[in-house]
């Protein structure tokens, strides 16, 4: 059994809850290395290669890129997923394959907040049974097409008992090269609204490659594209979304230090036509991070973070439409 718990407070609120519960099964590997394993619960599809050390924290940077920090807000799969792997060490190769099928509900939403707030970078998970506050546009005001939208969204929410789909592949050549494939589908019903929450049909692909340039120097890059659409009141669609992110890290580590610099690019193209929504976005960012090993257990990091976007929808709530967001951090990690 697998859980993870996360708590947060600021001015505004106080949280805690969990951000994954599952239970996974991993089988002994035939002599000529195929193996099976499963998962079921509540889990994190497989798509970041920066969120691989504890509770699917970064060990890299203190913010995620954009692309997981959307999937650590928006994305969670609940049900079952199956794995086949091939080792190449039990035939003498060079060369690892595994293929990942997922099965899952509860994310009929996902796309809302991208779609309203935009690429984001940021740390935080969003928990099991947490409600992410909306910004006001003119399109929620009374008699326009998106007033029965709920003040808040449920991101893990099950309106039209579809399954959705994900795939996943991967290859591994000894320590040197990791690179995964994947395509995520929620294959969700448009023509369902129930207590202010639309489903939202979310589909996209999406690359990862970690390459070793040299001793103890890696490079990690992410690409993700798909689209996000739902539907008004009175039918057809009301908002249609394109999406893009990518990032690519250059990160060095020796004896106790460890520095990565992020640079990444972002965009939506808003393709429908509704009055008082306009999703459209596109910037970029660049995130160093320094990080200093005390003990093996406890870290401490600091980052710098620079992230320009260009988002008309700032406009509604009277905040720039071009914006050059700059922030500094430090941190203490102690991870047990």
């Amino acid at each position: 059994m697998h859980l993870v718990a996360n708590a947060f407070s600021n001015k505004n609120e106080n949280n805690i809850g969990l951000s994954e519960a599952f239970v996974r099964y991993k089988g002994l590997p035939h002599k000529t290395g195929w193996r099976i394993q499963s998962k079921v619960g509540f889990f994190y599809p497989n798509i970041s290669l920066e969120n691989n050390a504890t509770a699917w924290s970064n060990p890299y940077t203190l913010n995620n890129s954009t692309v997981n920090t959307w999937v650590s807000e928006e994305l969670r799969h609940s049900g079952l997923q199956i794995s086949v792997d091939k080792l190449g060490k039990f035939t003498h190769s060079k060369h690892d394959f595994s293929l990942d099928l997922t099965f899952f509900k509860n994310n009929d939403t996902a796309g809302a907040m991208l779609a309203w707030h935009g690429w984001i970078s940021a740390s935080r998970q969003s928990l099991f049974q947490e409600k992410l506050k909306l910004q006001n546009f003119p399109a929620r005001q009374p008699g326009r097409d998106l007033a029965k939208q709920a003040v808040y969204s449920d991101p893990f929410l099950e309106l039209d008992h579809r399954w959705g789909t994900h795939l996943v592949t991967h290859w591994r050549y000894q320590n040197k090269v990791k690179i995964n494939l994947g395509y995520y589908d929620n294959n969700a019903n448009t023509k369902i609204v129930a207590n202010g929450q639309y489903t939202w049909s979310t589909q996209f692909s999406h690359a990862g490659i970690k390459i070793k340039l040299a001793r103890k120097t890696e490079l990690i890059s992410q690409y993700m594209q798909g689209s996000t659409a739902m539907q008004g009141k009175y039918g057809g669609l009301v908002v249609k979304n394109n999406f893009t992110s990518a990032f690519v890290m250059l990160r060095k580590y020796w004896q106790q230090q460890h520095i990565a610099l992020r640079l990444e690019e972002f965009s939506v193209d808003d393709i429908d036509t509704t009055w008082g929504d306009n999703n459209q976005e596109n910037g970029n960012g660049l995130t160093l991070s320094y990080r200093y090993r005390l003990s093996k257990h406890s870290f401490v990091q600091t980052e710098y973070n620079w992230l320009q976007s260009n988002r008309p929808a700032r406009g509604y709530v009277d905040q720039d439409i071009s914006l050059i967001e700059r922030q500094l951090q430090l941190a203490l990690r102690y991870y047990f």
